[in-house]
């Protein structure tokens, strides 16, 4: 294993563990729920929008490493952006999982999030890594 994916592994189990996106917001209908049935990951999302703006975004729920920690990275890569802007990250972020090629400025934009950037090599755990951010896709596309 490379240095760089000791470090993408640190990330990942960092937010699995350790996550402060874990709560629940005072909001009202700002909750989101998704689940993958494959392996049991359960997530409701909970997003506080200031007009376009996401204003802040929390989690409850449970699941694997993959998809507890992608849910959490979301979060913090997610926080404070437009609508837009988000929209454009979450394409990214997919893209990426898709084995899709991505700009060296897209990249950037996925800022921690590029760390699942190999799950795309395991079948298995694409759709724990893409729970949080094709639930939140959804959401985003209907405004």
């Amino acid at each position: 294993m490379s240095e760089i994916d000791d470090i993408y592994t640190s990330i990942i189990m960092e937010h699995s563990a350790n996550s402060t996106n874990r709560h629940e917001l005072e909001c009202e209908n700002c909750s989101l729920h998704g689940h993958n049935p494959n392996c049991g990951d359960d997530i409701t999302l909970h997003i506080d929008f200031d007009d376009d703006k996401i204003k802040d975004m929390s989690f409850t729920g449970s699941g694997c490493a993959i998809s507890q920690s992608s849910t959490s990275i979301m979060i913090d890569v997610l926080r404070g952006k437009t609508v837009d802007e988000a929209k454009k990250i979450v394409k990214i972020f997919i893209d990426m999982i898709d084995r899709k090629e991505i700009s060296s400025e897209d990249r950037q934009l996925l800022k921690d999030s590029i760390a699942f950037s190999n799950i795309a090599n395991m079948p298995a755990r694409v759709k724990c890594a893409l729970l949080s951010w094709k639930t939140l896709q959804q959401k985003l596309n209907e405004m």
